[in-house]
């Protein structure tokens, strides 16, 4: 046993064979953009391309439907089903389309099933970002006539699950990693958004929130990149007007802002149990003594029933939006929208169709938030509560409530209506509604499906300790080496005798000059087949696996993974292989316990409130 001596060079030993095929870990985190982004960032916009022609070519095939099925001519234009005159028979509309659907989905691909986005994300977190390629077509198909004949989604959904899916198939072809064929995914899927509703930004940010599970560059830049094509794509065709004009809002007055910060509070709580009766509904349709395959059609009578009586409810209903956030419904009407746009919407998408839960939810939200807004004016005329600026917040608040995408939320309502004054509000209102719904409810409306099968997705980003922290900080400096030439019986009767129970340690081999030859485990020098009289230089197998000083913990803990070694030798990065310090995966224990013990988890509250009474008394 031997402490090595310091000042003394020698050559570099070889990088172990069995690292030989992967490069250290640390090259790939030295450069966060490099030639390879600038590659995906192509493709991207690519994407972002295809996703703006696939949006346009979905609204046209719905509004076809649409026209087919309600109005019974061949047209494309994108029209509300309201004003149809089918009478009784309105409700068989929604049931064919049903039946159709349930079709697609049996002998095509359930996948079709859903509103998109959380099987997207399914496809991130566990298939490496593989999506069928059938459902590039199947998708947009399904979406088409379930909304067509009258379902009461919004296209957005089906749009960026469509887009995603470009994506993937893109990065499937030709020959990417999973984390770009990710890049690629979520591209897709916010060109997808921004090709619909002329929301770039919101739509980079809902990526980040709900696809990506990261925020680098790698992903953020071809992401940004394909959702500004596909804009800048549907701009050239519709125009950059806001998807919901309303009528120009003034600046808040201060004491409006704790009534919006209320409201959005409120809505968090409507957005947890909107969240719960939706899939109350779907397990209630899991009890039918009937195949899947039907459940659409059942979910098609419900919503023909429903539209029957308030026809507004069929659709996308974007004319609806935009009517709510510029008061021009009210009173009950505005109520029963919300009640009936509810029912038939829980009951559709329980039912397994294919369908979106954006307009909806701002549908829902925005009739809410009016209602509350209105009663809050008669009740303090004095304060300055705008009913129309009630319902900007209700519709973002409730979705952001519902889906956890609350800087989107924000983002989304200001894009889309043009109006500067809401900022103040949403971000107020939203923040409650996030706050409330994270309080009450640890899943949302994309998460809760996932978090069913025992599976936990987090959408929270937090910086890694390991990564903030180099190894020179934290190794163990008083290392226990062994000496090149001295004998393995020497050896083995140290490990046993003056170090017990040292057998399975790693224990780094240097020569008489301190030159680091190797790293042995107290268990294989113990069982080796080596004569007694043999050195100890003769139990090294393969080239040390070594660490440098000045690389981050997380670095370190990926090349332990990589070389399947518990220790690693730290040396200079000048090539000298003297050994500084040893890494052990107990370091990097001790640098969590670390962060356990220094204010990451925080006592129950009723400790904290204890405290600070002694500390007040003690004062």
């Amino acid at each position: 046993m031997v402490e090595p001596p310091s000042g003394k060079r020698s050559s570099v030993l070889p990088v172990a064979p069995s690292l030989a095929q992967h490069p250290f870990p640390g090259e790939h985190r030295a450069s966060l953009v490099t030639a390879r982004v600038l590659f995906v960032s192509l493709l991207a916009m690519f994407v972002g391309l295809l996703a703006s022609g696939v949006a346009l070519l979905l609204t046209r095939l719905i509004g076809l439907v649409t026209n087919l099925a309600f109005y019974g001519r061949a047209s494309t234009a994108f029209i509300s089903p309201a004003d149809n005159k089918l009478g009784l028979l309105v409700i068989v509309v929604p049931v064919i389309g049903g039946l159709i659907v349930g079709v697609m989905a049996r002998w095509g691909s359930a996948a079709i099933r859903g509103h998109g986005i959380p099987e997207a994300m399914e496809q991130v977190l566990f298939n490496e970002s593989r999506v069928a390629p059938r459902l590039t077509l199947l998708k947009p198909l399904s979406a088409a006539v379930a909304i067509g004949t009258g379902g009461p989604f919004g296209a957005e959904g089906p749009i960026i699950a469509t887009g995603g899916a470009l994506g993937s198939l893109l990065g499937q072809v030709l020959s990417v990693t999973a984390h770009e064929r990710k890049a690629l995914l979520a591209a897709g899927a916010a060109a997808g958004m921004a090709a619909t509703f002329g929301t770039p930004v919101s739509a980079v940010i809902l990526a980040v929130e709900l696809l990506l599970f990261e925020y680098r560059a790698s992903s953020l830049i071809p992401v940004a990149l394909a959702s500004a094509t596909a804009a800048a794509c549907r701009g050239g065709a519709l125009g950059f007007a806001p998807v919901f004009e309303m009528p120009d809002l003034s600046m808040i007055a201060p004491a409006s802002l704790p009534f919006y910060v209320g409201l959005g509070a409120v809505l968090g709580v409507f957005a947890v149990w909107i969240t719960r009766a939706v899939y109350a509904v779907e397990d209630l349709f899991e009890r039918l003594p009937v195949h899947w395959m039907w459940w659409p059609a059942l979910g098609g009578l419900a919503v023909g029933t429903v539209g029957y009586f308030a026809p507004h409810t069929l659709g996308v209903g974007y004319d609806n939006i935009q009517h709510i956030l510029a008061g021009q419904i009210v009173g009950r009407a505005l109520l029963v929208l919300c009640i009936l746009k509810f029912t038939s919407w829980a009951i559709a998408l329980g039912s397994g169709t294919s369908g979106g839960t954006l307009a909806p939810l701002f549908t829902i939200g925005g009739a809410l938030g009016g209602l509350l807004g209105t009663v809050a004016t008669a009740a303090f005329p004095s304060f300055g509560i705008d009913p129309r600026m009630a319902a900007v917040v209700g519709m973002a608040a409730l979705f952001a409530g519902a889906s956890h995408a609350t800087l989107a939320s924000v983002v989304f309502a200001y894009e889309t209506t043009h109006q500067p004054a809401t900022l103040l509000p949403l971000l107020g209102g939203c923040a409650a509604a996030y706050l409330v719904s994270c309080l009450l409810m640890r899943t949302s409306i994309m998460t809760e499906k996932i978090a069913r099968r025992g599976i936990r997705v987090r959408n929270e980003y937090a910086i890694d300790d390991l990564d903030q922290l180099h190894v020179r900080g934290h190794c163990t400096t008083n290392v226990t080496t062994l000496r090149a030439t001295q004998s393995v019986a020497e050896a083995r009767a140290w490990l046993f005798s003056a170090l017990p129970g040292a057998a399975h340690a790693s224990f780094p081999i240097v020569d008489d000059d301190g030159t680091l030859l190797g790293v042995v485990t107290g268990a294989s020098l113990a069982t080796a087949d080596l004569a007694g009289d043999r050195p100890v230089r003769d139990a090294v197998r393969e080239a040390p696996i070594v660490v440098h000083e000045d690389v981050s913990l997380r670095e370190a803990a990926d090349l332990m993974v990589l070389g399947g070694v518990d220790l690693l030798p730290v040396v200079p990065r000048s090539g000298v292989r003297l050994v500084l310090g040893v890494l052990t995966r107990s370091d990097l224990l001790n640098v969590a316990r670390s962060r356990l013990a220094y204010g990451e988890i925080a006592p129950p509250t009723f400790r904290l409130m204890f405290a600070g009474r002694r500390c007040w008394r003690a004062g």
